[in-house]
């Protein structure tokens, strides 16, 4: 099997339409795997992931989940275990919100040095793990922080505008926001919801100044590439797989490699009514024209491992 996607007559290069990632999987050793929208819906996991996972380490890649949660590397991987993907599925499980804590523990570099004391914290459900064991206090009143932090949203709870008096005090006081998750979608069981990263989109419209932490930006994925090195595995023998153009999929690229798309995630709309090869292609140059016109490697329906494991069964559990 070879790497990428095929040259057209053009010289574009095409995606490779796979059936399951038991196509691709002899040319990688290393995986670098989205979690929400490709292993699970944040409720269950997706059919057959748990089983292409197995197949993965039993031919003994190294798989590093990366998620743009803004929640810290732990509690995501206490969450996939309570949802029935064991520790024994993957290699690392890194967050968005793992590398926040981190800087903000140090504050000895980049935009994290000397950011300050006080935060104030938007996030999901009042969840402030995203500070926790850190010497920094959580404020209530937005005009008490040094610095703003943007982890999550309640959404469908509330809407962008609740959040709008908040935002526009931080900008008054020319503060400095941190969004751990610079996802604008998120997927909750069958429906989507504002992302963080629509948050912080806002804040900017209003003249905020706001440092992202997560896919796309590169950060995130040197620190994967360090990880695979550590391996002796390289960026030419690693894939990226997600669900989102945005993050994944331009991320990856940027960080030169391959890409495999998971269509049955945050771009499904985008592939209804497909019948032939001809309408799949079409539709991916719609997307990629969209995203500076990135292509992934390779597009899959959802991460399984394809028509080899017909019988298998795995237990879906309840996320709470």
């Amino acid at each position: 099997m070879e790497k990428g996607g095929i040259l057209s007559m053009s010289g574009i290069e095409k995606t490779k339409i796979c059936q399951g990632i038991s196509d691709i999987s002899d040319s990688y050793m290393g995986f670098i795997i989205d979690q929400w929208g490709v292993l699970h819906d944040g409720e269950k996991p997706y059919e057959g992931v748990v089983e292409c996972l197995r197949e993965l380490k039993a031919r003994k890649k190294f798989i590093i989940i990366l998620s743009n949660s803004g929640k810290r590397a732990e509690e995501n991987r206490e969450r996939l275990k309570k949802i029935g993907i064991a520790p024994s599925l993957y290699d690392i499980l890194l967050t968005s919100g793992e590398m926040t804590w981190q800087g903000l523990k140090n504050q000895d570099e980049g935009f994290f040095k000397d950011l300050g004391k006080k935060c104030y914290v938007i996030s999901r459900g009042g969840d402030r793990s995203i500070v926790r064991d850190l010497d920094v206090e959580v404020v209530d009143d937005i005009r008490d922080a040094n610095f703003l932090i943007i982890s999550g949203a309640d959404s469908p709870e509330k809407t962008l505008e609740d959040y709008e008096p908040i935002l526009k005090e931080a900008v008054r006081r020319h503060m400095m926001a941190l969004c751990a998750n610079p996802d604008s979608l998120g997927v909750m069981g069958i429906e989507y919801i504002m992302g963080p990263g629509t948050l912080a989109r806002r804040y900017m419209d209003f003249g905020g100044v706001v440092q992202y932490i997560g896919k796309p930006h590169q950060p995130i994925f040197q620190k994967c590439i360090k990880i695979l090195q550590e391996r002796e595995i390289y960026p030419g023998q690693t894939i990226v797989i997600g669900d989102t153009m945005a993050h994944d999929i331009l991320g990856g690229s940027l960080a030169n490699m391959d890409t495999c798309l998971v269509k049955s995630g945050l771009h499904a709309p985008s592939f209804h009514n497909i019948k032939t090869v001809a309408d799949v292609e079409k539709a991916i140059t719609v997307l990629a024209g969209q995203y500076n016109n990135t292509r992934p490697s390779y597009i899959v329906n959802s991460l399984r491992w394809g028509k080899a494991l017909p019988d298998r069964k795995h237990k879906k559990r309840a996320l709470r």
